[in-house]
């Protein structure tokens, strides 16, 4: 009888809520790490064993198919806070995605043609064929006996509690909270958020927005105060020979004597577009309409708070009403519309389909020059600005 109240283990009751903790976290760390990183972006690889090992506790603890899993997240990305992503709150609402995550999941792993399109390249070997894939929900079933034989009846306890981790945790906050509430280091031009600084229960994943920047980079951290702890492990398993980090996101720097724009320059502003966007906003946009504001009559000065995120921001979809107020506001100021035309210029270097790198080069020579006989202080400082940036690979 004491053997079914509390298992081989026998824990106390702290020893319960540490070994829940535990397992939880493995599962997280699974996700990150196999599934997210290295199967979905290819930002890593992992030793085989390692990779299986991931492989296996999906299965027993989450019936979590990769190529499922794989491929919603991949079509999420292709099609992020459209009708067809398959979990944005932008779409259908933040109370849908964080509590029925994990149908809009199912249901979007339930297509065919997802699969087909996004989930090449996923393990196909004869356990995924003949066991995970085949039998997901086998694991599960195994792991409640499992559990109750570790832990007592409170296995049963601790078996829901896996189950519900991460359709909450992946599906429901970093998906839906993920893609609403939050601060931005980058101005993507979806809706991605970073939820806080310190993943320690999301493994990382909750940097969402740096996740949007650099989709490919497997480290999710950007500013020193924020911690990922999915790259910490990554960062020990590589000590071990068990990783291998194959991308990691780029970092800006500024070489002050470098005024001549190349090949360089026009690199770093591509792949830091992002990052760019959201310095001009913080560097000339917003001193723009601060001092707008400063110099302007009251009922201008409401217009332009009421249109200060529509000029600010890359994430809001211009409907006829947006349209109308950030039209009304460019057209009081010739400083304002200004810098707003030079941003919108300057998002065309890297948006137009042209592969020719030496126009390019010369659009953004161009831009930088046109911005220095503007006029306008902060655009001028911004375009010298500009001319130094590089990047340093780390």
């Amino acid at each position: 009888m004491n053997l079914l109240l509390d298992g081989l283990l026998n824990l106390s009751a702290w020893g319960y809520v540490g070994a829940t903790l535990l397992v939880t976290h493995i599962t997280i760390a699974a996700v990150t790490i196999f599934l997210h990183r290295s199967q979905s972006h290819n930002s890593l690889t992992l030793h085989p064993v390692i990779s299986h090992f991931f492989r296996f506790w999906l299965w027993i603890t989450t019936g979590i198919v990769t190529k499922e899993w794989v491929a919603v997240h991949r079509k999420h990305h292709v099609k992020c806070e459209t009708d067809d992503d398959p979990h944005s709150p932008q779409t259908r609402g933040l109370k849908k995605v964080l509590w029925q995550g994990y149908e809009l999941y199912r249901t979007e792993a339930n297509k065919t043609e997802t699969l087909e399109k996004y989930g090449n390249g996923t393990p196909d070997d004869w356990i995924e064929r003949n066991l995970y894939s085949r039998f997901s929900l086998l694991g599960v079933a195994l792991l409640l006996p499992i559990n109750i034989a570790l832990f007592g009846l409170i296995g049963i306890t601790i078996f829901a509690i896996q189950m519900i981790w991460i359709p909450f945790w992946a599906a429901g906050v970093v998906n839906g909270v993920g893609h609403y509430l939050g601060y931005r280091n980058f101005e993507t031009p979806d809706a991605s958020r970073n939820i806080s600084p310190w993943g320690i229960l999301i493994g990382g994943e909750e940097l969402h927005n740096n996740h949007h920047s650099y989709a490919t980079s497997a480290k999710l951290s950007n500013k020193w105060w924020e911690i990922d702890i999915g790259w910490i492990y990554i960062r020990l398993l590589a000590i071990l020979k068990l990783a291998k980090v194959k991308k990691i996101a780029p970092k800006a720097v500024i070489v002050g004597d470098k005024h001549c724009i190349d090949i360089e320059t026009l690199r770093a502003v591509i792949r830091n577009r992002f990052h760019i966007l959201k310095l001009y906003a913080r560097q000339v946009t917003k001193p723009m309409l601060k001092q707008q504001r400063r110099n302007s009559e009251p009922a201008y000065r409401k217009l332009l708070r009421r249109a200060s995120k529509l000029l600010t921001r890359e994430d809001i979809i211009l409907d006829h009403d947006k349209r109308r107020r950030l039209d009304a506001a460019l057209s009081y100021s010739h400083s304002l519309e200004t810098v707003y035309r030079f941003k919108q210029q300057l998002k065309e270097i890297w948006v137009k389909s042209s592969t020719d790198q030496v126009k390019r080069v010369q659009r953004l020579q161009a831009w930088c020059s046109e911005a220095e006989k503007s006029g306008i202080e902060v655009l001028q400082e911004f375009a010298l600005y500009l001319r130094g940036y590089t990047l340093q690979l780390r």
